[in-house]
């Protein structure tokens, strides 16, 4: 009798059309929800390239565009898609409006003469052509003056960056490498610091600074970096102590010391935590405007744009192209370097 194997294949064959299907809905719906997401970025977008007559025009598009309209005997007459006796629909340009009828004309057949239209020519929708407004950035440019905030605003994110990278990681190494009294407990203590509102202390750190001289100036805004954030000094203290301490004993016995150790065998292991840590410092950096409005608001010429655009916000509040190209430019550095640092 001769034994059959057509079941084992279609089991197979099964499993991988199963296995197909899970993985196009579960990619399906990480793109729905991801579009949900990105949606009020695409409102952004299109709304930074719109005009503001586009804006207030009653039937527009989402997307950037221009009214049609036609040149005819020297005029530039409105086009609109208007309805036919035979239920076609073309695109006419008005010659003269009126509540009951109106008069139109087809600019691309000038010889069919004038087309009498019975009804309201308010309730015709208008054609739109594509056309992004791009001047909208270099006037948001301009205005702002965003060379200057560019200035300000990168300034003190680097001064910061490079202040919380160099102090996190030699207090973790100190954490994660060296015994002394009560260490847990002022590993406890310095996470504990964490949960702190910052409300607490806005009142007697602004006296300080005032007291010293600080206000109006970046030192506010920079110094304190170099003293280490908990957050950043538990993400780099957890990632040293992965590191098998026989290495550290290694290089001891070859000679090196404790900064030997951490510049030569700790700091290039931790590339990719310190990366991590220059990053969320960078955003913010980048984001704040809490600490630049407390101390720099009497200084403008050292405002970053955190502090600059909800003021251009307020002046060009009834152009909300203009606010939304400012907004994108404002974000675009923070977003740039985010997608190139996931490599």
């Amino acid at each position: 009798m001769a034994a059959t194997t057509t079941q084992p294949t279609k089991t197979i064959h099964t499993g991988r059309v199963g296995e197909i299907l899970r993985r196009i809905l579960l990619t399906s719906i990480t793109a729905f929800v991801a579009f949900l997401f990105l949606l009020p970025f695409f409102n952004m977008v299109f709304t930074s390239l719109k005009t503001t007559d586009q804006m207030s025009e009653a039937g527009a598009p989402v997307w950037p565009a221009m009214p049609g309209t036609a040149e005819v005997d020297g005029k530039t007459l409105d086009v609109f898609e208007v309805p036919m006796p035979d239920g076609s629909v073309q695109s006419l340009a008005i010659v003269k409006k009126g509540r009951q009828e109106s008069t139109f004309i087809d600019p691309e057949n000038l010889e069919v003469g004038e087309i009498v239209w019975q009804g309201a020519w308010r309730t015709l929708d208008r054609t739109w052509t594509p056309s992004p407004t791009w001047s909208n950035f270099y006037e948001a440019w301009v205005k702002i003056d965003f060379p200057l905030l560019f200035r300000n605003t990168l300034g003190i994110a680097l001064i910061g960056l490079i202040g919380t990278v160099i102090s996190s990681t030699l207090v973790g190494y100190g954490f994660a490498r060296f015994r002394f009294p009560l260490r847990n407990f002022w590993f406890t203590v310095l996470v504990s610091t964490i949960f702190l509102p910052a409300a607490v202390t806005i009142v007697p750190t602004y006296a300080f600074f005032v007291r010293i001289g600080w206000v109006a100036t970046w030192l506010p805004l920079t110094v304190p970096h170099f003293f280490a954030n908990a957050y950043n000094v538990f993400l780099m203290r957890q990632y040293i102590m992965t590191i098998p301490r026989e290495m550290d004993e290694a290089a001891q016995i070859d000679g090196a010391g404790p900064i030997r150790i951490l510049w030569s065998m700790i700091i290039p292991q931790c590339k990719s935590v310190m990366l991590a840590v220059a990053l969320f410092h960078l955003v913010f950096a980048w984001n704040d405007y809490f600490g630049p409005l407390l101390y720099l608001s009497t200084v403008p010429a050292l405002q970053p744009i955190s502090v600059a655009l909800p003021r251009f916000n307020n002046i060009y509040g009834a152009n909300p192209p203009l606010i939304q190209a400012a907004a994108l430019m404002a974000m675009a550095l923070p977003v740039l370097i985010f997608f190139l640092a996931q490599r």
